[in-house]
């Protein structure tokens, strides 16, 4: 995710039987906690069957149809063909949802009526459902049966409304001539109210007079049928919605169905939202995987499997359900539908967890407030330590307040005392946003310090061997350091040491004009010559930083040193940072060869992939370095790496001095101050001047019956629930997974509030409190219907990664496709009773991505191949950078944009402010490509412009001058004097705006030129077949097959 050599060509197709190889890892994934039992036991492995054979992933082989009895040719007279007008043409890729359908209602008829059934609430009359009064409904037809829309009806929709989407009848041919995938799904008609007229929302009042029905269905017998809402089910005594649409028999139980809401939605007295309380909102989606008998042709259209082509779409039902809770932008769950039991945790494979992100930036106009209590101090619970927030309730008269985490009862502060109106609102509420506002900063008194608040400190340990001076990389740092001071705070502390086979001291003390240098070459009693003027204060001290800055390029020009002490460097940073705690910014340049913390040139080893000591190369060879991240975070102390290396520099041993402290890598191969000098300026400089907050702590509290298990991401756990954070920004995220700590959840909302104690820049305690509210749910279906694809694959991805350093490549690969295909498998199982869907793999609305980034996830850098699909220090720079990545960078960086750009440049009426037009993207495959175009690939860590081998001259001449022709690893990409090479440029830096956190290179490439086309661009097209690995139709038919296996 850099700039990686281009010359290994780790592009060509590797056999198929690696490095993929069967399911065989049943080893759960390692986490920071404890795993919770019925986690860990997710991964134990089916007994073998004998009547299936296991289908390894990612085979790149051909599928027989004998494979699976799930993939046997449909017999005659059920047919998977698509009944419907056939799909538009014009264009190869249709919109990501193109080829995806709801199925139909089925028609209305007239026949005997059950007594209507009164609202619950006293509300009118509902009349229900149409019965049809004809023959037996017959399970298998000579057309494909009817199937029915699923989902939510629209609020203004009455009940008792005809079908104005009657189905043609039988002998109106409407099948195309093969199968093919389901158009998207059409919005919910008025008929949908019609079918679900007896359904009452779930009032909180009468939650516990709801049955729950659970029980298996029984046997389906011959005879004659009631057609029910969600499939065909035998005809029985009017039971609940529930127990219709999934075709079950009654069970008593006193646990309410549906979403759950509290007695009070805990908005001072203001009732849920009833337009969410329905029962299960059944919404899927299906894709036709079956073949035509004697062909190989799966049916399986692959221009309209779902793409994210709009990027990361948030899901909106939990904010719509509980407004006040904090924005997805700092809290996303895996899904937002909380299982009520434990037993129904267990048939939930996607893992429960929330991702944190909390100093995500705002965008104007949203910023956290900032709430200062003064003399009052700020109010929390006595019992649970929770902060005060808009869940909260107020009784006796405004005195008393009721937590909404642990329901105790704490006294309102008579500072704070303001009375409530009738409906249980205080009346200053308007003026009190921590009481209507999800995310607030609190401003920490007192007893929050257990110091003064501490100044931002950085301090640069730089390596000064001959790499680092002939590269370039000092010159570039100095300059862009320079170009940063006048950005930070006054209070700002500022300190220097460099080093070699010596280390090099700097008295930065401001009365001198010019710094002094210290040297030590005792690396085995390192000691400070002169400890108080090693860090200064900027402001006072700044001439002589900026006449350190100006001359430290030149200083060490002649230095012909190879060596590094970078062990001894390390502790003598730490002995001058102790004191205050900071920002260690390290500049690596070789492998550490002297002193403590010397590492030997181990390098990659191919005859250890595939074998139990493969993880070892990915771990730290010395526990030098995870012991000095250790005492670095104790003392307040965050680091950050950059590395430049061309040659082996053990990533895996440098990088856990940032992940252990909070920090991150940053990684440079082969770096030269010519070509890579724009990416490292912004980085740096981004490094420097966001916002950061200091001496961080950070706990995620939440409800009674629940609890957060294990972290993961970059920072030393400190205690079971508590995560220090010497130094956060908003460029990091954290992942937590969840669980339930009692059998049956009571309570029918659960409630999360994430609490950072942290100092700002501008010397201010604070404490930023993020609050959220999500329902529990006694059915799986809900659980689908609201997950968040993206939280769900930020948790896959920091899992599969951390797999990877006590496991092998293929087992932590293993272990996703295992989550994925035993959610679809369970989601499948809710449908198997009313839709005979053989031939079709279904999922819900809310997870059409989730193959997509699975198998984006299993050709990420860190998981990809094996010994040739990507260098050591690559893989491990990349997984410490994934373990950081809030959810939308890390949604890009898995499926980035490609877009085409060339016709946009030729038209003259291209307005380069906008572009909406421009940035249509693409699916990511070769397909995609016209030898006649120009395209930029964005995965947010660079840009690969792509020459398409016909494209027109001028344009080739217009963007790279007279150097058009020539080998395009010499050509860089800079804004000529002509209008089309301003307006790429234009493209570009608007591209790099949408995320500044990270500066996106240009490679050019052009079409043919092998290994950089390659390296640069095919190995990353994900849904085209690469390195043994499937592309995306065959990972689709591979899942789909897996799916309908019996477990």
């Amino acid at each position: 995710m850099g700039t990686e050599d281009p010359n290994r060509p780790n592009y060509t197709i590797r056999p198929a039987a690696t490095p993929f190889a069967a399911l065989q890892s049943t080893t759960p994934f390692l986490s920071s906690g404890p795993v919770v039992r019925s986690e860990a036991s997710a991964f134990r492995s089916a007994p073998p069957a004998s009547s299936h054979s296991t289908i390894p992933p990612f085979s790149s082989g051909p599928f027989v149809a004998s494979e699976s009895p799930a993939f046997r040719p449909p017999p005659p007279g059920r047919s998977n063909e698509l009944i419907g007008p056939p799909l538009p043409s014009s264009s190869p890729y249709g919109p990501p949802t193109a080829g995806f359908q709801r199925f139909p209602t089925p028609p209305p008829s007239t026949g005997q009526l059950p007594p209507p059934r009164a609202s619950l609430v006293g509300g009118p009359v509902v009349p229900p459902p149409t019965i049809s009064s004809g023959g037996p409904v017959s399970l298998i037809s000579q057309h494909q049966h009817p199937s029915i829309p699923m989902g939510s009806p629209p609020q203004s929709i009455k009940t008792g409304q005809s079908n104005p989407n009657i189905l043609p009848p039988a002998d109106q041919p409407f099948s195309l001539p093969r199968p093919n995938v389901q158009p998207s799904s059409p919005p919910m008609r008025p008929s949908y109210a019609t079918a679900r007229g007896t359904v009452q929302p779930s009032f909180p009042a009468h939650a516990n007079t709801q049955m729950n029905y659970v029980a298996q269905a029984p046997p389906v017998q011959p005879g004659s049928f009631q057609l029910q809402q969600g499939g065909y089910a035998p005809a029985a005594p009017p039971t609940s919605f529930l127990a219709q649409q999934r075709g079950h028999m009654p069970a008593p139980s006193t646990t309410p169905s549906g979403l759950h809401f509290g007695s009070q939605m805990q908005h001072h007295g203001v009732a849920p939202p009833i337009a969410t309380s329905q029962s299960l909102a059944e919404d899927f989606s299906s894709l036709s995987v079956g073949s035509v008998p004697g062909s190989f042709d799966t049916g399986l259209d692959a221009a309209s499997l779902p793409r994210p082509l709009d990027g990361d779409v948030e899901p909106k039902s939990l904010a719509e359900m509980y407004p006040m809770n904090c924005s997805s932008r700092f809290l996303r769950l895996t899904t937002s539908a909380i299982p009520s039991s434990q037993s129904l945790a267990s048939r939930w494979h996607l893992h429960l967890g929330a991702v944190v992100c909390p100093l995500a930036e705002s965008p104007a106009g949203e910023e956290v407030p900032i709430v200062n209590f003064s003399t009052t101090g700020i109010v929390r619970c006595r019992r649970c330590r929770t902060y005060v927030n808009p869940y909260v309730t107020f009784t006796d008269n405004g005195r008393k307040w009721k937590c909404n985490i642990c329901s105790s009862l704490n006294d309102v502060p008579s500072d704070y005392f303001a009375p409530v109106d009738a409906s249980g609102r205080r009346v200053d509420l308007d003026q009190r946003p921590e009481l209507t506002k999800g995310s607030v900063d609190f401003i920490a008194p007192a007893e929050y310090m257990v110091r003064p608040p501490m100044p931002p400190l950085f301090f640069f340990l730089i390596d000064v061997s001959i790499s680092a001076v002939k590269s370039g990389m000092l010159e570039v740092m100095a300059q862009t350091i320079k170009s940063c001071l006048d950005s930070l705070t006054p209070r700002t502390q500022i300190g220097f040491i460099t080093y070699d086979s010596t280390i090099h001291f700097y008295n930065m003390k401001s009365s001198l004009m010019q710094p002094q240098m210290m040297v030590v070459s005792d690396l085995d009693a390192i000691f400070l010559p002169l400890p108080d003027d090693l860090l200064v204060n900027l402001s006072e001290s700044r001439n002589v930083v900026d006449a350190f800055l100006d001359s430290l390029p030149s200083m060490f020009q002649e230095n012909m040193n190879v060596e590094s002490a970078f062990g001894p460097a390390l502790q003598a940073a730490f002995m001058v940072m102790s004191q205050l705690g900071g920002k260690l910014l390290i500049f690596q340049n070789t492998l550490p060869s002297l002193g403590v913390g010397r590492l030997r040139l181990r390098g990659d080893d191919i005859r250890l992939y595939g074998t139990d000591k493969e993880h070892t190369i990915r771990v730290p060879e010395d526990p030098f370095y995870k012991r000095m991240a250790a005492d670095f975070t104790k003392y307040q102390m965050a680091v950050n790496v950059y590395a430049f290396s061309d040659k082996y520099t053990d990533i895996a041993s440098l990088g856990t001095l940032a992940k252990y402290t909070g920090g991150q890598v940053y990684y440079y191969p082969s770096f030269h101050s010519g070509i890579h000098k724009d990416k490292f300026r912004h980085e740096l400089a981004r490094d420097l001047t966001r916002e950061t907050a200091w001496e961080s702590v950070m706990r995620i509290r939440c409800g009674k019956g629940v609890r957060f298990t294990s972290y993961h991401g970059n920072f030393m756990l400190r205690s079971t629930d508590l995560l220090a954070l010497p130094a956060v920004d908003c460029d990091k995220a954290y992942a937590a997974q969840l669980s339930l700590e009692e059998t049956l959840l009571t309570t029918q909302t659960v409630y999360f509030q994430v609490a950072l104690l942290y100092t700002s820049s501008s010397g201010e305690r604070r404490i930023r409190v993020h609050t959220a509210a999500a329902p529990v749910v006694a059915n799986l279906g809900e659980m689908y219907r609201l997950a968040d694809t993206g939280a769900i694959i930020s948790l896959f991805s920091r899992l599969a990664i951390e797999k990877t350093l006590s496991y092998k490549l293929e087992d932590a690969r293993s272990a996703v496709q295992l989550r994925i295909v035993k959610a679809l498998r369970e989601y499948r199982n809710l449908y198997s009773v009313q839709h005979r869907l053989s031939g079709r793999m279904i999922y819900p609305e809310s997870l059409k991505f989730l193959p997509l980034y699975g198998l984006a996830l299993c050709k990420s850098i860190p998981l990809r191949g094996g010994y040739a699909d990507a260098q050591l220090d690559e893989r491990c720079a990349a997984g410490y950078t994934m373990m950081a990545l809030p959810v939308k960078k890390l949604l890009k960086l898995l499926y980035p944009s490609l877009v085409r750009v060339d016709d946009s440049l030729v038209n003259n009426s291209l307005q380069t402010d906008h572009f909406d037009g421009i940035a249509k993207r693409l699916p990511l495959t070769a397909e995609s490509l016209d030898t006649r175009g120009l395209y930029v690939f964005d995965d947010g860590f660079r840009f690969v412009i792509w020459f398409g081998r016909s494209i027109s001259p001028d344009i080739a001449r217009n963007l790279l001058g007279e150097d058009f022709a020539a080998d395009y690893s010499k050509v860089s990409l800079a804004e000529g004097e002509n209008e089309m090479s301003g307006k790429l440029m234009k493209m570009i830096n608007k591209f790099r705006e949408t995320d500044p956190s990270y500066f996106q290179l240009c490679h050019v490439v052009r079409q043919g030129e092998q290994p950089r086309e390659g390296f640069f661009l095919l190995t990353n097209l994900v849904e085209d077949q690469t390195g043994g690995a499937n592309g995306y139709a065959d990972w689709i038919l591979q899942l789909s097959r897996q799916a309908q296996q019996i477990a």
